[in-house]
Parts: C-alpha cells; sequence; structure tokens
C-alpha cells in the first residue's frame, strides 16, 4: 500500500542519510588525525634538523678552533 511504501521509502531516506553522515564524521576524523600526524612529524623532523646543524656547526668551530 501508499503508507508501506512511503514508510519504506522513509527508512531508506533514514539509511542513506546517517551512512553520509558516518562518512562525513570518518572524514573529517581522518583529516583531524592526519593533521595532528603532520604535525608531529614536522616537530620531529624539525628537531632532527635543529640536532643535525648544531653539530655540524661544533665540528665546523671545533675544526676552526684546532
Amino acid at each position: 500500500t501508499n503508507r508501506q511504501v512511503g514508510i519504506q521509502a522513509g527508512r531508506q531516506t533514514d539509511r542513506q542519510i546517517h551512512r553520509q553522515t558516518d562518512r562525513q564524521k570518518d572524514r573529517q576524523t581522518d583529516r583531524q588525525t592526519d593533521r595532528q600526524t603532520d604535525r608531529q612529524t614536522d616537530r620531529q623532523t624539525d628537531r632532527q634538523t635543529d640536532r643535525q646543524t648544531e653539530r655540524q656547526t661544533d665540528r665546523q668551530t671545533d675544526r676552526q678552533t684546532e
């Protein structure tokens, strides 16, 4: 009947909306996680670069001092 069809269509629409909302939440979570990971990686890379630069500078200074 029309009522059954309407109820079924409503359920399908609800499911689609829930799926779409879930996907959007997943994407947002993924993006947020990616940003955090990127920041951590950047910080780690910066620290490593700083250490390497300090070591290199120390070596050069040591050579010049000798």
